[in-house]
């Protein structure tokens, strides 16, 4: 498994992927910032392959000096594989080589169901930034 920063070759699998995982309401929000985000700073979007295949993304942004986990999606045959945490991982690095002030977890509807899966990372409910419409990967 290869985590390595998006390409623009990635765009298809990247949106295939996003839309398999992700509900149409967080699927449209999600395109948005992640077009957004491409154009701002594409290093903070990360892919993770299988070979040639696109099989998770984490899209993260900076605001303000802190660091956000946006968005993260694994496709449903790679779930509970360790994907997602291993994209957490490499982008909370691309944050500390940015010497952010705050890494911070966006938590809004969406993301509720996998907060777990950060909390389970040291992360704790004072990491989870709820008032994420305000950033602006959001509100461009």
């Amino acid at each position: 498994m290869d985590v390595r920063s998006f390409q623009l070759a990635d765009y298809r699998p990247v949106t295939e992927l996003l839309e398999t995982v992700l509900t149409e309401q967080c699927y449209e929000q999600t395109m948005e910032a992640f077009a957004r985000q491409l154009s701002w700073d594409s290093e903070l979007v990360l892919v993770a392959a299988d070979g040639d295949e696109i099989v998770g993304i984490i899209i993260g942004t900076i605001d303000n000096g802190r660091g956000y986990y946006y968005r993260l999606a694994v496709h449903p045959n790679y779930q509970r594989q360790g994907i997602g945490k291993k994209l957490i991982g490499s982008l909370r690095g691309k944050f500390e080589q940015r010497n952010v002030s705050k890494i911070l977890v966006t938590a809004d509807e969406h993301n509720e169901p996998i907060l777990s899966l950060y909390e389970s990372l040291g992360y704790a409910a004072t990491d989870f930034f709820r008032s994420f419409q305000k950033l602006s990967i959001v509100t461009g």
